[in-house]
C-alpha cells in the first residue's frame, strides 16, 4: 500500500504519514549474499517517532498500547527489513510492515458486551466444585477412636 516513489505513507483514506517523518539508516545484512555482501548495505533500518507523528491521538494512544513492547525509550519503532537483497526491495519491505503496524492501530477495539453464565453452567461449576472438595477432604488424615 505504501507508495513506489518512497514519498508518503498512505495508510488508509484518512491516515497519512508524511514522508519526512520517517528516518531510513542503511546498514550491512548479516547472512548469504557472497563477495558482495561485505561491500553493500542493502539492509534497512526505518525509524518512526510515533510522538511526533501527524497521526490522531486516539490512533497514537492505542500504536502505543499495541506495541509498547517494540517502542525505544525515545519513542520510536525500529524496523529492520533485510530479507531481500536490494535496497529497493528492503525499503518497500519496511514501509509496507509499518503501513500494518498503523493499520491495527486504526481500528477502535470491540466494544465488549457483559454477559451473564447460564444457570445450568453456574450449576455445573458449583458442583464440580463440591465433588473437588470432597475428594480433597477424603485426602485429609482419619481420627482412629480404638
Amino acid at each position: 500500500m505504501a507508495d513506489d516513489v518512497f514519498g508518503d505513507l498512505v495508510i488508509s483514506d484518512t491516515a497519512t504519514i508524511a514522508a519526512w517523518e520517517l528516518e531510513e539508516a542503511f546498514i550491512r545484512a548479516s547472512g548469504p549474499g557472497g563477495q558482495n555482501v561485505n561491500k553493500v548495505a542493502t539492509a534497512v533500518q526505518l525509524r518512526w517517532h510515533v510522538d511526533r507523528s501527524s497521526l490522531p491521538q486516539p490512533v497514537k494512544a492505542r500504536f502505543k498500547r499495541l506495541y509498547r513492547t517494540r517502542i525505544t525509550a525515545d519513542g520510536a519503532i525500529l524496523i529492520e527489513a533485510k530479507q531481500h537483497r536490494q535496497q529497493g526491495l528492503n525499503r518497500q519491505a519496511a514501509r509496507d510492515r509499518l503501513v500494518e503496524l498503523v493499520k491495527a492501530a486504526l481500528e477502535p477495539p470491540k466494544r465488549r458486551i457483559r454477559t451473564r453464565p447460564t444457570h445450568g453452567s453456574v450449576r455445573r461449576r458449583l458442583a464440580t466444585k463440591k465433588q473437588r472438595g470432597e475428594v480433597k477432604a477424603l485426602r485429609s488424615k482419619v481420627d482412629r477412636d480404638d
